[in-house]
């Protein structure tokens, strides 16, 4: 079932924060979550029926370069949410459904700008990626598909932060599920059925992709009749906002994703076995993300009603109640990792001297959980608060201080130093946003 909006001249800010209400946000973007990794799978399985390499290997190789473009605009996706759940706090869903406007039109312009410019960003993609000829060759007949769906996929970041920003994280089930489920029935009829190949793979993605933003357009309808109705859609100050909050997340996102990067470039460089060693525990850090996010988002939807209600007493208690059950679902899957990590290692690899390897440093995944929970429920609260210019700057100092980690600790201790400095920047994360949440108060006093 798809939910509807609070009954009219209640705002968000006004009901209690309570567990369930909070739960009732977190748990379908956890259930979400779970059903992403499926669908790569089975693009996998379908596509490796054909009893190739080359298709795989370009199917992976497509998807992995329009993943990395696409991950630019995950921006659009928080700051829609935090923008969104201020105007919805404070009853003006007119604003609300504004905001929604002005970052599906982001969506689609830059979406439509990919499309022009596909050729220089698939030349430059090889060129970063090269592969065997008949892989590439594939792997551009996928691309020169699955790029069509661009302005959709991105815009669909927006329509994701608008259904969590008020509370409908429901229907962000739903639109993943039927997303993933008519993606798997076009695999399985193009592919196996019509004998189309890696064009068949392609061909679902994008059809599934376009319908996924079709539903969620119509989950949005109301909010966008509002808005096309009122005027001030393109008021300067508004636009100024939506560039600052966004480019401070963009910032943010990208000294994030670089210290990720720098962490796998430095493990490449300690051996074969070390370098697989450390995938795998990163899916560790993937199980974590997917567990935890829906706590954070309700932190973002429940603090961003708060703020825009003027409400300092429901800020606490949002945060209070959001951070508590996000520290208890990292507790668990601390405990998860302890009792059964060597278990998921051998599902992950059959390779003795990786699953020996990644043993080893399992330790530092058991406490990767409880190390983090305070960055990713203050990333929630800040985003929430749209106080992303602090958000970017703790970053900044963090990402500083992890640079000098990252030099020295590995040279001391090895692969433990560099796990040690990975945990380090999460920690990081966590202190220098904590110092700074007495501004996400004071902004109310």
């Amino acid at each position: 079932m798809v939910e509807t909006l609070p009954a009219s001249g209640m705002t968000g800010a006004d009901r209690p924060v309570s567990h369930r209400r909070v739960l009732s946000i977190a748990l379908p973007v956890v259930i979400s979550n779970a059903t992403v990794p499926i669908l790569g799978a089975v693009d996998t399985g379908v596509i490796g029926q054909l009893g190739e390499a080359a298709p795989i290997g370009a199917v992976g190789l497509g998807a992995v370069i329009l993943a990395s473009i696409y991950w630019i605009f995950g921006f659009l996706r928080m700051g829609t949410s935090g923008l969104v759940a201020q105007a919805h706090g404070a009853g003006n869903e007119g604003e609300a459904g504004a905001h929604l406007l002005r970052a599906l039109g982001i969506g689609i312009i830059a979406g439509l700008v990919f499309i022009l410019l596909q050729g220089l960003l698939f030349a430059g993609a090889f060129r970063l990626a090269p592969a065997s000829p008949e892989v590439e060759a594939l792997a551009r007949q996928y691309l020169g598909l699955r790029i069509w769906g661009a302005p959709a996929t991105i815009a669909l970041y927006a329509i994701t932060g608008w259904l969590i920003a008020t509370e409908r994280t429901r229907s962000v089930l739903v639109l993943q599920l039927v997303m993933n489920g008519l993606n798997i029935l076009l695999d399985l009829w193009f592919v196996l059925g019509l004998g189309w190949g890696v064009p068949g793979v392609a061909g679902a993605t994008l059809i599934a992709e376009w319908s996924g933003l079709a539903l969620g357009l119509w989950f949005a309808r109301h909010a966008i009749r509002a808005a096309v109705r009122r005027s001030g859609l393109m008021a300067r100050d508004r636009i100024e906002e939506l560039v600052r909050v966004n480019g401070d997340i963009l910032i943010r996102s990208v000294l994030l994703q670089g210290s990720f990067t720098t962490f796998m470039f430095m493990a490449a460089g300690r051996g074969d076995v070390t370098l697989a060693a450390n995938q795998v525990l990163l899916q560790f850090l993937e199980i974590v993300a997917y567990g935890l996010d829906g706590f954070a988002f309700a932190a973002e939807s429940l603090v961003g009603q708060a703020v825009g209600a003027r409400r300092l007493d429901r800020l606490r208690q949002s945060v209070r109640v959001a951070s508590g059950w996000g520290v208890a679902g990292a507790a668990i899957l601390s405990l998860t990792f302890l009792l059964f990590g060597p278990a998921i290692i051998d599902l992950l690899t059959t390779s003795p001297e990786v699953r020996a390897e990644a043993r080893h440093y399992l330790p530092w995944l058991i406490a990767a959980p409880v190390i983090g929970i305070a960055s990713w429920m203050l990333d929630g609260v800040f985003i929430g608060a749209t106080r992303t210019r602090e958000m970017r700057n703790a970053m900044l100092v963090s990402v500083g201080v992890y640079a000098a980690l990252v030099t020295l600790l590995p040279a001391l201790f090895g692969n433990h130093g560099l796990w040690a400095a990975l945990m380090g920047l999460n920690a990081l994360r966590g202190v220098t946003m904590w110092r700074l949440y007495p501004r996400v108060e004071a902004a109310l006093s």
